[in-house]
């Protein structure tokens, strides 16, 4: 009878463990956009006056910017930004669906600050344009600051002419660019950018 009552031995369920290497397939966070090509890891840092070639990327629902209504929209949003948080904007390039910048920034956090009013801007202003709501832009920002005279220099060319790379032998007045669009922004203050040495 007692032997009837003695409690059973509960087995110990053996864990299973499946070590594998490498990384996991679908691991990680996901992208925003369609397709998410920048990076989540933190951007350069500096702490003095810089110049930086920017790159907003528009999500796919979005209008052509080369639209006459769209690009009205972006270019007054540029247009208010060009002097924000000690950041000039100095170049521009409006594409179909990104929007290249030179700017200058006194340090990552005043540049932060001012894409983040831009982008908001520019999102606000195209989705009332669209009468839509919600995500305008694909991804971050993408920022690479420009350090040596042949980084500006390549920067400033590639902003200034990038509808020929896109389209090959387009005419080489593109009206979608600060140097047609109208629209008038400060003068450069780095050297960097103030040389005018090379043919640009």
């Amino acid at each position: 009878m007692l032997n009837q009552m003695r409690p059973r031995r509960t087995r110990q369920l053996e864990l299973r463990w499946h070590p594998r290497g490498g990384k996991r397939k679908n691991a990680g966070r996901k992208p925003k956009g369609d397709k998410s090509g920048v990076s989540h890891l933190q951007r350069p840092q500096f702490a003095r006056l810089l110049p930086v070639h920017v790159t907003l990327r528009m999500a796919g629902h979005v209008y052509d910017l080369r639209c006459r209504r769209a690009f009205s929209v972006v270019g007054r949003a540029i247009a208010v930004a060009a002097e924000r948080f000690a950041v000039t904007v100095v170049q521009f390039s409006v594409q179909g669906n990104h929007v290249h910048l030179v700017v200058e920034a006194p340090s990552t956090a005043a540049m932060s600050r001012a894409m983040q009013g831009l982008s908001i801007r520019v999102a606000k202003g195209l989705n009332r344009m669209m009468h839509r709501r919600g995500r305008v832009l694909a991804d971050r920002y993408h920022a690479h600051v420009l350090r040596t005279p042949a980084e500006a220099r390549n920067a400033i060319v590639y902003v200034r002419h990038n509808r020929q790379r896109h389209v090959g032998g387009a005419a080489r007045v593109d009206p979608y660019t600060s140097e047609h669009a109208g629209v008038v922004l400060p003068e450069a203050r780095t050297w960097l950018l103030r040389a005018r040495g090379d043919p640009w």
